[in-house]
């Protein structure tokens, strides 16, 4: 019997609520010195987050559920999320050369 398709509204907040890559993102853009390390900023968010996402399903402490199929998803939303609040705090460090 086929698996029922993931929601993509699960992996979305499933990366969105992500803690880890709001801080890794944060700390790394506001220490760019580059506008072009900002992605770089979103990937290693994207790393660290799913990194501990990965941890916490196998250690048990959360229910991966349809998410923990979609790792690819999560992954790639978090790095979209990590590169904006990366520009985010890029921009608000750098905003008095402006």
């Amino acid at each position: 019997m086929p698996l029922p398709p993931v929601d993509l509204w699960s992996v979305f907040l499933a990366a969105l609520l992500n803690p880890l890559v709001v801080v890794v993102a944060v700390l790394m853009g506001r220490q760019a010195d580059q506008w072009q390390k900002v992605p770089v900023a979103g990937f290693a968010a994207a790393v660290i987050g799913s990194a501990a996402l990965y941890v916490l399903v196998r250690v048990g402490l959360l229910g991966g559920g349809a998410a923990g199929r979609a790792a690819a998803g999560v992954f790639i939303a978090e790095f979209l999320i990590g590169t904006i609040w990366a520009a985010l705090a890029y921009a608000f460090a750098h905003r008095a050369r402006w």
